[in-house]
């Protein structure tokens, strides 16, 4: 049998694959199963739909780190870099993308975790852009804004259709200038003496 993590990286791809034609409710897992060339024993306590869907994040977010930290000086530029590289590794499957997340958004059992895998999201992002450390601001805010910001990308990204991801781009660079304006913010108001 596979290693569980690769069956559940070629059963997110071919469960990609198969969203882009068909439902994501009508898709079960002996076709996703077919599609990846694995047998259904092969997902049997690693993975079964739902866990597909929940994986979902961690499997883009280890594209963030795929290149190591950004050289760039600025927390803002290196953040910006790690990000972008999260949503082209969307592109390629973004059709079934698409379908899964508008499936995540309707599943009340999906929803519902869906500001964990945020955060976990911006905490990668973060870690990937070498900004997990307390500078600045303490890191659970940090990864707050950042959660935040990923999420309003998202949205733009679904809009994006020419695929040079001008909308994507746009969305990031100002969710993370709003970011750095409101972290300042924080900054500028634990300096005051009371």
């Amino acid at each position: 049998m596979p290693a569980a993590d690769k069956v559940i990286e070629r059963g997110l791809k071919a469960a990609l694959d198969l969203a882009a034609s068909r439902a994501w409710s009508d898709i079960p897992l002996a076709d996703i199963a077919a599609k990846a060339k694995l047998t259904l024993a092969d997902f049997h306590g690693v993975a079964s739909r739902e866990d597909l869907v929940e994986a979902l994040d961690g499997w883009l977010d280890k594209a963030m780190s795929a290149e190591g930290v950004p050289d760039e000086t600025s927390a803002r530029e290196r953040l910006f870099e790690v990000i972008m590289r999260r949503f082209e590794a969307m592109e390629p499957y973004r059709a079934g993308l698409t379908e899964l997340l508008k499936f995540r958004e309707t599943s009340l059992t999906h929803v519902v975790r869906l500001p964990q895998h945020r955060h976990a999201s911006a905490a990668w992002a973060l870690a990937s852009a070498g900004l997990d450390d307390d500078a600045g601001a303490p890191a659970s805010l940090k990864r707050i804004a950042i959660a935040f910001v990923i999420a309003q990308t998202e949205r733009a990204w679904r809009r994006d259709r020419d695929g040079d991801f001008a909308l994507t781009m746009a969305a990031l660079d100002k969710g993370l200038r709003r970011a750095e304006e409101r972290l300042g913010q924080f900054r500028r108001f634990t300096r005051r003496k009371t």
